[in-house]
């Protein structure tokens, strides 16, 4: 048995590390580069605040701790939206049709007649004993 080489086993690593790297979707490239950053940035915000509420007259004072606030806010947001990701719904219809599409081909339904009933925002489809409808 060879022994390994240290530096090749490295350079492997170092390889293998950036291929998964790049398989990364941007979402997931922009959670790890805000991540690494967002409290310090935070941090530094809020010392801005801070320190400008000692070395600013009264009437600036309001302007600069809002804009911070501000800015604060807008990354925290940021943050918030990447790691509290809420997936979206799919649409009555697109839901209905991947439905009737499973449901279409059992062999025991193709003899039954389809009915559509539309209720407002209520669709309803019944075809023999199955029957499929959207919360409406």
């Amino acid at each position: 048995m060879e022994p390994i080489d240290l530096n090749t086993l490295k350079a492997q690593a170092a390889v293998e590390l950036k291929r998964l790297e790049a398989q990364a979707t941007a979402k997931e490239v922009a959670a790890k580069a805000i991540g690494k950053t967002a409290i310090i940035w935070i941090f530094l915000l809020v010392l801005v605040g801070v320190v400008s509420s000692a070395f600013l007259n009264t009437e600036a004072l309001p302007a600069v701790i809002g804009l911070v606030a501000t800015a604060t806010m807008a990354l925290i947001q940021m943050v918030n939206g990447i790691v509290n990701e809420t997936k979206k719904e799919e649409k009555p219809e697109i839901t209905i049709i991947k439905e009737l599409i499973g449901r279409l081909d059992k062999p025991e339904r193709q003899e039954a007649s389809m009915k559509v009933s539309v209720e407002g925002d209520k669709v309803t489809v019944q075809r023999g004993d199955d029957v499929i409808s959207t919360k409406g």
